[in-house]
């Protein structure tokens, strides 16, 4: 993993490329659900280092989740893109996120263990797949609460 450094530094910063392209009132708007999530996300590495749902060969620094750069990039700027485009619409937030889980599951995972960063061991693509949904559900539904009970008018 030596070599793929870079690998992981561009997982970080590109999806962060992106973000002037959201727009100032999308991450106002989701920066609770998107935030929310990256925190629960945290805590599930946390859980899953422990009980060896998965394996990450890098370690940005020692005692420091390896799949801080996981987190901080794509999970965290995606989930803004995907609310942006499909809250509010119950039903395409749940198909895009499907699709976008499922090619993280079974495409990209290949990617990262290929250049040796993560792979799974006690849980299989289905499960994994079945933690995303969960995941997504969890979500959408903090930010229509928040949206509800918190959130100005």
């Amino acid at each position: 993993m030596k070599g793929n450094k870079r690998y992981v530094i561009l997982m970080i910063l590109l999806p962060w490329l992106t973000v002037p392209f959201l727009g100032r009132n999308t991450i106002k708007r989701f920066v609770p659900g998107a935030s929310l999530m990256s925190l629960y996300v945290f805590l599930e590495g946390i859980l899953a280092e422990k009980r060896k749902w998965w394996w990450f060969s890098f370690n940005v620094k020692p005692n420091v989740l390896a799949e801080l750069p996981l987190i901080l990039g794509p999970f965290f700027i995606g989930s803004f893109w995907i609310l942006k485009y499909t809250f509010g619409n119950l039903r395409l937030y749940i198909l895009v996120n499907l699709l976008v889980d499922s090619f993280f599951t079974y495409i990209g995972l290949g990617v990262l263990k290929k250049i040796g960063y993560a792979s799974l061991i006690k849980l299989s693509k289905s499960q994994l797949s079945l933690l995303f949904l969960v995941k997504s559900i969890v979500m959408y539904s903090s930010q229509v609460l928040y949206e509800r009970y918190v959130s100005p008018k």
